[in-house]
């Protein structure tokens, strides 16, 4: 479902995708975006702390799951969507507030809002990005029992809420074809992250 409120700020409509078939089943579609969950956030910390080493391992993930030039390609385009956002200093003041023991409810309830008004990759990104956040917390702050929890969580809402919409793109391969996109829109995603986060905040 694209987001109306978002075209018609940008003017255009998110590209589609191609239409998810056979191939593109729900079961590849968690597999694998549980890949690239894992990917992102190892690719942030590591720009964050290039000191401090996160193995696939550490997050519930394989060996070697990373090599793979797909998955590679996947997480790159995603980072990108990311950048702008991370530069926004209102939204990572917001997001620092986060707690990492906050409640599965809790946790939901904010990334129901982020896709309250539909689903595009850049709201995608915008739930990546608060695991990411959480889970660097958890590791700064010795909280090591909350990093799979979280990627748990993340990967629970995928599948009861965003795994069609990805199938219909297509697969997780589709955020390939739509990076230039979103490079034009991302700070309208942030912008509504920044509004998650003041909601999540006032009902803490």
């Amino acid at each position: 479902m694209a987001d109306s409120r978002e075209r018609s700020k940008t003017g255009e409509d998110e590209p589609q995708g191609a239409v998810g078939g056979d191939d593109v089943n729900d079961e590849r579609i968690m597999e694998q975006g549980a890949i690239v969950l894992r990917g992102y956030v190892i690719e942030r910390i590591s720009a964050e702390n290039p000191g401090r080493h996160l193995a696939p391992e550490d997050l519930g993930g394989r060996p070697n799951e990373q090599e793979d030039h797909q998955v590679k390609n996947m997480v790159q385009q995603l980072l990108l969507i990311a950048d702008d956002m991370n530069r926004n200093a209102e939204l990572q003041h917001l997001i620092n507030r986060v707690q990492v023991n906050c409640a599965q409810d809790v946790f939901f309830s904010v990334a129901r809002e982020i896709f309250a008004d539909g689903i595009n990759w850049g709201r995608v990104v915008s739930l990546f990005h608060l695991a990411y956040k959480l889970i660097y917390k958890a590791l700064t702050q010795n909280h090591l029992e909350s990093i799979k929890m979280v990627i748990n969580w993340v990967i629970q809402f995928i599948r009861e809420n965003v795994s069609t919409w990805i199938r219909q793109q297509g697969g997780w391969e589709a955020v390939i074809s739509t990076v230039s996109h979103w490079r034009t829109v991302s700070l309208v995603a942030a912008v509504a992250f920044v509004t998650v986060m003041v909601y999540w905040r006032k009902t803490r």
